[in-house]
């Protein structure tokens, strides 16, 4: 093998509505919203990584902005960790109106056991609070 990856840099997630889509993974999982690219792409910052929003359809309006074989919103797995403890996760997602659809449950993440909480995106995706 010629080289081995280190981490993940960001991923691109297709969504229906970027401002609906952006505004929850603010309220809820208290990323930052930034602009960039010359065409005014939409990014969402936690951490060192960064979540890019696609619209649908984002190919005809752009050309460079291919995506996978499927342009689909809501077919995503998505884990988030935090520091938090799992009743301030539960607590907190409550407060934000968010529907639990699993959780607390035990999972095994890429570090070991964590403790899960499972809800939904606006379109649908599933999203995973795990503490460790």
């Amino acid at each position: 093998m010629g080289f081995v990856v280190q981490r993940v840099d960001h991923i691109v997630l297709n969504c229906n509505d970027v401002e609906a889509t952006a505004a929850w993974y603010e309220r809820v999982l208290g990323m930052s919203r930034e602009t960039f690219g010359p065409t005014g792409r939409t990014a969402l910052r936690f951490g060192n990584q960064k979540i890019n929003l696609r619209p649908i359809g984002a190919l005809a309006d752009d050309p460079e902005w291919v995506t996978g074989a499927v342009e689909a919103a809501g077919s995503e797995d998505l884990c988030f960790i935090t520091e938090a403890t799992p009743e301030e996760v539960r607590a907190h997602l409550g407060a934000c109106g968010v529907e639990i659809t699993a959780g607390p449950v035990p999972k095994t993440g890429a570090l070991g056991p964590m403790t899960s909480h499972y809800c939904r995106d606006v379109d649908g995706n599933l999203v995973e609070i795990a503490v460790y």
